[in-house]
């Protein structure tokens, strides 16, 4: 009995931490993270517990604002202005993948771009949605007309349904599987998608920088965990054969998607499947400029916040030591470390 009081008074005393995520190709994962053990057995190495909660989307990044979880699946853009832009210092430990075609702007009876002013189009506000429809927009030559759109702000969850149901409602944007889904429909068609604008969507795991910074290190033991657990499951997703495809079903089983339909997203997803290639791009050239064309987006439409006067009040700091913006006013990193530790066999 002694024993077991003092096992249950250990487990009790570990540092626990708590990461999201919500249904996407390059988030999924972590369904099976949870599922298989992996996660917990890279918890256990580093002497702390990991919950692996999963969450519709938006409510996720609220939960992430509001200090409910640890660490969270996101793309690049609600990073900024979400936590960022809500005074919730972020950083971005995993590079997972960028979205190339997963995300896309569909419409009905054959609309084009032109026809959109003045119908109602289905999307996620203040998501990658909105950015890929003004990217859309933009693109085209028609800037000026994005005003003129109706958008209506729908959940995830019943965007698919909210579409299909109403045929008065000319278009949506949203991303897989909820696209495949969309597309069986008679009539859907594919105006434009995010391998139009490849690396400007980032799917991230991200970690509130007061966690990761916390004073007895267990932080940077969680991030080390997460990254751990990610790149050995991913290393197994990327060889073909029948191990491979016998962990995505279960990955798949997750979204309540079947193999095919899982592979099927997974071939418009740009996978980072080694933490080197993740590593490469983390640190280029590249990111900054994409995120460039996302940062002045936020800031163009507002959601940095009433009170965010320039593009520059909210900056991006990189594992270079250089900054988008204010130096003294970094809100979201792109931190290298755990990455470079993957690739070098050191977690």
């Amino acid at each position: 009995m002694l024993l077991a009081a003092a096992s249950t008074s250990a487990a009790q005393t570990k540092p626990s931490f708590t990461v999201g995520w919500s249904v996407y190709a390059g988030w999924t994962p972590y369904h099976y993270l949870q599922q298989s053990g992996i996660m917990r057995k890279w918890a256990d190495k580093y002497g702390i517990t990991i919950k692996v909660q999963r969450f519709d989307y938006a409510p996720s990044l609220d939960a992430f604002v509001s200090k409910t979880i640890d660490a969270c699946t996101m793309t690049n853009m609600e990073a900024l202005d979400m936590p960022a832009a809500s005074g919730v210092p972020t950083t971005a430990i995993i590079v997972g993948d960028y979205s190339n075609g997963n995300d896309a702007l569909l419409v009905r009876n054959g609309a084009q771009l032109k026809d959109l002013p003045g119908k109602r189009l289905l999307l996620v506000q203040k998501t990658v949605s909105e950015y890929l429809f003004d990217r859309a927009m933009t693109m085209n030559g028609l800037k000026d007309q994005i005003k003129q759109v109706k958008l209506v702000n729908t959940s995830d969850s019943d965007i698919a349904t909210a579409f299909l149901s109403d045929t008065n409602v000319t278009a949506t944007v949203t991303w897989k599987p909820l696209v495949s889904q969309i597309r069986k429909q008679k009539g859907i068609t594919s105006l434009f998608n995010s391998s139009q604008v490849p690396g400007e969507i980032l799917d991230l795991t991200v970690v509130r920088t007061e966690v990761l910074n916390r004073p007895d290190g267990s932080g940077r033991l969680f991030a080390k965990a997460l990254a751990g657990a990610w790149y050995e499951l991913i290393a197994k997703m990327s060889v073909p054969g029948p191990e491979a495809d016998k962990i995505l079903r279960a990955i798949g089983a997750g979204s309540e998607d079947s193999l095919e339909s899982y592979k099927e997203q997974l071939g418009t997803t740009k996978m980072f499947y080694t933490p080197q290639s993740a590593l490469v791009f983390t640190t280029s050239a590249e990111i900054k400029q994409k995120m460039a064309l996302v940062r002045q987006f936020c800031f163009d439409h507002g959601l940095l916040g009433t009170n965010t006067k320039s593009v520059d009040d909210i900056a991006i700091g990189y594992p270079d030591g250089s900054a988008q913006g204010k130096g003294d006013h970094v809100r979201l990193r792109f931190e290298a470390t755990y990455m470079k530790m993957a690739a070098e066999g050191k977690l």
